[in-house]
């Protein structure tokens, strides 16, 4: 699938970087610290290197994978803890102009996002926040597309009743 020639694989390698670098940094970001991230993302683009003949063509699900590992790999006992939390604090409210009760429904919707366990906050924002095609988010997490479309539902849906059981208040 990747061909011999020394230049045409860094060509392969630095094309993949381009396309997925931001993309996965993101990824990785809301899942450890910071200071970790590009370490983390480093270590992904040495592994493709290193298995650039195993990268198969849609290589962006393959790369979340390979960070997914990684990240597990690096700090077993503080993922366990931290467990691949969204890092929704790192949102500013001020950020977006709009009015008290847009402010009360986004800290609304995160308080109801933190209530969910780990593995549903996963799976929602694969698809959410990394635009990941159920297919692709499958792969990352090493299951079928049908298995990850159920888990999605379920998910979708505690969300929705946690949601629910917020209280409302009325803003003037």
């Amino acid at each position: 699938m990747t061909p011999k020639d020394p230049g045409e694989r860094e060509h392969r390698l630095r094309r993949l970087h381009a396309e997925n670098y931001p993309d996965l940094l993101r990824f990785v970001e809301r899942r450890v610290p910071p200071s970790e991230a590009e370490d983390v993302v480093s270590t992904v683009f040495l592994t493709a290197w290193r298995r650039l003949d195993d990268v198969p063509d849609d290589a962006r699900p393959w790369l979340f994978a390979v960070a997914r590992r990684t990240m597990a790999n690096q700090s077993r006992s503080w993922l366990r803890r931290r467990a691949l939390d969204v890092r929704l604090n790192s949102i500013d409210p001020t950020e977006t102009p709009d009015g008290a009760a847009g402010t009360a429904a986004r800290v609304d919707l995160v308080r109801a996002f933190r209530s969910l366990s780990v593995a549903d906050r996963e799976v929602l924002a694969l698809i959410a926040f990394d635009g990941l095609t159920t297919e692709q988010a499958a792969t990352i997490l090493g299951c079928r597309r049908t298995t990850f479309a159920m888990r999605l539902t379920r998910a979708r849906q505690r969300l929705r009743d946690a949601l629910a059981e917020t209280p409302v208040k009325d803003h003037v």
